[in-house]
């Protein structure tokens, strides 16, 4: 990071602006920011620098959307996530960039074929199914926290713990190599019918509390430190309109075209980290 020149740390300020508005729009497009970085620093530096930057977006996501998370889907993934999170910073004690990369790429283009394909399989939830789009009281409420409360019978129930526990563990493992996370959690909130304000104010809280979690394992691991910091605190700056023109944006995307960019922005990013 002693070299970094003015093109590169432009390319960095536009990346932070893009974390801000994925924060606030489209949670998926954060691969795009992951890439950026990854691509300008060397892979294992650019998740400690990442990391506060990514804090400050959730921070302001958790403002705008706070009312809209639902929290018994949170309940039940963070355990999973916990132990996501402490694989993770074993398997960055001996992982060099490009197992990283390529790691993190195989498992975004897995978990966006199967999504895929599940969205074929199954019908979509009309509006007003699952999680409320406008809602008040139930927002961010969704069809698969009702049966794992016992509106189905115990083989779905088993079913969606069993899917909830895979994409925690999937979604803390990939958050602390990469920085990775949101794409896993994305199409998990995705597959389970939520619609976009419960899916942003869900993320929100999400990824506050998962990527405040993680500075502990990254100080440890020496990914952030006085020189990381500095960086980030240039780099800030550019989050705040981001997530500014996120929240402007968002209500202008209908949710059909919501769910394909958070879909293709998921495979661009695993591409990226594939074949770089």
């Amino acid at each position: 990071m002693d070299t970094i020149t003015l093109w590169q740390l432009a390319a960095l300020a536009a990346a932070s602006l893009l974390v801000g508005f994925s924060k606030t729009a489209v949670s998926g497009a954060n691969t795009i920011s992951l890439a950026v970085f990854a691509a300008v620093l060397p892979a294992r530096e650019s998740t400690g620098v990442l990391l506060p930057i990514l804090i400050v977006g959730d921070t302001l996501a958790v403002l705008v959307y706070r009312r809209h998370a639902h929290w018994p889907t949170l309940l039940r993934l963070f355990p999973a996530v916990a132990v996501g999170v402490v694989a993770g910073a074993v398997f960055m004690l001996w992982a060099d960039d490009e197992a990283v990369a390529r790691s993190i790429g195989a498992i975004l283009l897995f978990m966006a074929g199967v999504t895929l394909w599940r969205r074929r399989a199954r019908p979509q939830p009309a509006p007003g199914e699952g999680a409320r789009e406008d809602g008040a009281r139930e927002e961010g409420a969704q069809a698969e926290g009702a049966q794992e409360e016992g509106a189905q019978e115990e083989p779905s129930l088993r079913a969606g713990r069993l899917k909830a526990r895979s994409y925690g563990v999937l979604g803390g493992f990939t958050t602390m190599v990469a920085n990775a996370g949101g794409p896993v959690m994305s199409l998990y909130l995705l597959s389970a019918g939520f619609r976009k304000l419960g899916f942003l104010g869900t993320s929100a809280w999400f990824f506050l509390i998962v990527n405040t979690s993680k500075v502990p394992f990254s100080v440890g691991l020496g990914l952030i430190d006085a020189q990381s910091l500095m960086l980030d605190a240039a780099l800030v700056l550019f989050v705040i309109p981001g997530a500014y023109l996120g929240r402007a944006c968002v209500g202008r995307i209908n949710q059909k075209l919501f769910d394909r960019i958070v879909i293709a922005a998921t495979v661009l990013g695993g591409l990226q980290l594939l074949l770089r």
